[in-house]
């Protein structure tokens, strides 16, 4: 494959995360030159998003990482709701999805971890030039024909500006993307009515709490919140309603309170805090996922509801099908810009019909004891029907709305290229 873009120059790739080194890497893989542009020095280690679903490790088995990926994780075989006195209200096993995926199950890991396994991978096509502490100041959009694309000034960490040109910019700049606004696209965020507290303990909450799984959402009049477990850690995370003093909510005897209280069978002084800490809840949607030749994917098109972990493995979907759009594109394999129209906008769709709703369906009520008796009766029907139960994962997988896993030829040429 020679996918050259020749005198247009590279695809400019905006942001070193999760979703622009996926694009990145997918547009490398097909030949296509990329500059990625990172405004940090380095890449991100802070805590962030920390769950891939199903249809997120089968994109990433394409790309070549998953398996890198997993050894480094929780692998998450179940989902469990259960009240704060340890009755187990339902529980589906993720094997049901087998035949639906390669990834019967959910992995648990930082981001952090993702990312160096991208980048080296990038790397290793010979077709990227990743320049960390390079900040985007400028876009114009020079129009389409051969003299046409994107004219970028960036400014690196010595102060020096160089202008360039390329065919198309990919914008994975995160939820204060520069270049949404340099594009005058609207960025205002409409906030839940809650926040999110985050708790985190190194203690072993499943040697504690009998039967606690991996990923337990407990639902009681009293308490609400869920539990993640994480390869060195769990993550209790509260819906906290907005306007809570956080600095009440974060004060550390108002903390262990609050972890006593939410597992009373853990003898709660023997759980360590480590860390707490509050972040904002809320939704974002781009009203177009381009603004001429500037394409738009992950935190800077869209933010949700942090529920069901559906931002992040939205914003790789978004990263993997604009990608290959995009590359069809500029291979000459689809004339003209309908196909990558066409993907820009079934992404959008996909967070507006399904991530969006379904993301704030997992909270809906949960302020609500009238409601809780027959959401948790539902969850059990669901529980109790294998059809159901299939329908519920592949939804909360995303499987139903994500990228397919290329096969046959396709895949294979693609390892072809990872390994040259």
């Amino acid at each position: 494959m020679s996918g050259d873009t020749g005198s247009r120059g590279p695809v400019a790739v905006v942001g070193a995360g999760p979703v622009g080194l996926t694009a990145a890497l997918v547009l490398a893989r097909t030949g296509v030159r990329v500059t990625l542009l990172e405004s940090r020095e380095a890449l991100a280690t802070e805590s962030r998003a920390s769950t891939f679903h199903p249809s997120t490790l089968d994109l990433l088995d394409e790309l070549g990482v998953a398996a890198a990926l997993r050894r480094q994780g929780r692998t998450v075989d179940r989902v469990q709701w259960r009240d704060l006195d340890g009755v187990v209200h339902a529980e589906l096993d993720y094997s049901v999805l087998d035949g639906h995926t390669g990834h019967p199950y959910r992995l648990h890991v930082e981001q952090a971890r993702l990312t160096p396994l991208l980048l080296a991978e990038l790397t290793a096509t010979g077709l990227a030039d990743v320049r960390f502490g390079t900040t985007v100041t400028g876009a114009e959009d020079l129009g389409g024909g051969d003299g046409g694309g994107v004219r970028l000034r960036t400014k690196d960490a010595a102060g020096r500006v160089t202008v360039t040109r390329h065919p198309y910019v990919l914008a994975a700049d995160g939820s204060r993307s520069r270049l949404r606004e340099l594009a005058g696209l609207p960025g205002t965020a409409e906030e839940y009515p809650d926040y999110a507290l985050r708790v985190v303990t190194e203690t072993r909450l499943d040697e504690l709490v009998p039967g606690l799984a991996p990923l337990s959402y407990v639902r009681d009049a009293r308490a609400s919140f869920s539990a993640l477990g994480m390869p060195d850690h769990w993550r209790l995370i509260f819906r906290i309603p907005r306007g809570t003093d956080r600095d009440a909510v974060l004060a550390p005897e108002a903390v262990r309170a609050r972890v006593e209280q939410a597992l009373p069978g853990a003898a709660g002084r023997a759980v360590r805090i480590a860390d707490a800490h509050t972040y904002r809840l809320a939704r974002f949607l781009l009203p177009r996922y381009r603004a001429g030749r500037v394409l738009f994917a992950g935190d800077a098109a869209h933010l949700t509801s942090t529920a069901g972990g559906l931002n992040m493995n939205c914003g790789i979907h978004d990263a993997v099908e604009t990608g290959r759009a995009l590359a069809a594109v500029l291979r000459g394999d689809a004339p003209g810009e309908a196909a990558l129209d066409a993907a820009l906008e079934r992404r959008r769709s996909v967070v507006e019909t399904a991530v969006i709703p379904r993301s704030e369906a997992r909270t809906a009520g949960l302020d609500s004891t009238a409601e809780l008796p027959a959401r948790l009766a539902s969850l059990r029907r669901t529980a109790a029907d294998p059809r159901s139960a299939v329908d519920y994962l592949l939804k909360a997988s995303l499987l139903d709305v994500a990228p397919r896993p290329l096969k046959g030829d396709a895949h294979a040429d693609l390892v072809s290229q990872a390994h040259r």
